[in-house]
């Protein structure tokens, strides 16, 4: 059981690890960012402001799946928080494509930075969960 544990941490921090590089880019150097990372360009104009409230939500994501490494009281909540919005970021490239907005292609070139921290989120909060049940059904156990 210890490996699993192993492999989820390096899928949260590969997570905190890449929304902190994000957070840090994206309100630091917005413009910078824009013409760095591929395809952005692709998807509209330049937009500081834009470009920055999404920083700022990066941020948050690190600080959760991080804080929720240490707290294991709230990790449940943490990381299943952060989960959702990469979820939703996920399907939001999925639903591009779906319309013609985009190639399918693209969905192969976002996938390490958009579905891939979507999918470690989800087995991070689901082993989470998993862990809670665990540990409430022993201290149930231990107060019988």
């Amino acid at each position: 059981m210890p490996i699993l544990k192993y492999c989820v941490l390096a899928m949260v921090w590969f997570n905190v690890m890449l929304a902190g590089w994000l957070s840090i880019h994206m309100l630091y150097d917005p413009e910078g960012w824009y013409y760095f990372v591929p395809g952005v360009t692709d998807t509209g104009l330049y937009n500081q402001h834009f470009i920055r409230d999404i920083g700022i939500i990066q941020g948050f994501i690190a600080l959760a799946f991080a804080i929720g490494t240490f707290k294991s009281e709230r990790r449940v909540e943490l990381w299943g928080a952060a989960t959702l919005w990469l979820i939703a970021h996920a399907c939001f490239h999925l639903w591009e494509v779906a319309v013609g907005i985009c190639s399918a292609s693209v969905l192969l070139r976002d996938f390490p930075a958009v579905s891939l921290p979507a999918l470690f989120g989800i087995a991070g909060t689901v082993w989470a969960c998993a862990q809670s049940r665990v540990s409430a059904k022993r201290f149930a156990t231990a107060h019988l």
